[in-house]
């Protein structure tokens, strides 16, 4: 008998609130989650795990969200088609885009609220 492991999300950010808030908000759906407090901790579970999908916001310590997108992608293997969705509460002119060029997929501006991260990631092909 083989057993169906529900989709594992990696969710990278610093503020432990919006961490543990997207934590609850995903394990409700079934989805298995861990947590990164840092792009560097996002990259390191990234290469090990291969998660399904990567939740990074963008303004980190040590590594920031474009700089891990960035190292994602050049991951070899499955890492580099993950799905990546930027969260940021600094919308300036011009970050969506350079979102986009470093390989995110999604891009949610805070503060959101979980419909908008559902829409993204069914958009993306997730249905849990």
């Amino acid at each position: 008998m083989s057993t169906i492991l529900s989709p594992l999300v990696v969710v990278a950010e610093d503020s432990g609130d919006t961490r543990q808030m997207l934590k609850r908000a995903l394990e409700v759906k079934g989805y298995r989650v861990l947590e990164a407090k840092n792009g560097q901790e996002a990259v390191q579970i990234t290469r090990e795990l291969r998660p399904q999908l990567l939740i990074v916001d963008l303004n980190m310590p040590e590594l920031d969200g474009l700089e891990t997108i960035k190292h994602v992608r050049k991951m070899k293997g499955s890492s580099e088609q993950i799905p990546i969705v930027a969260i940021t509460a600094f919308d300036v002119y011009g970050m969506q885009e350079a979102c986009r060029d470093a390989g995110c997929n999604e891009y949610i501006s805070k503060p959101f609220d979980l419909d908008q991260l559902d829409k993204v990631m069914k958009d993306l092909g997730f249905l849990l």
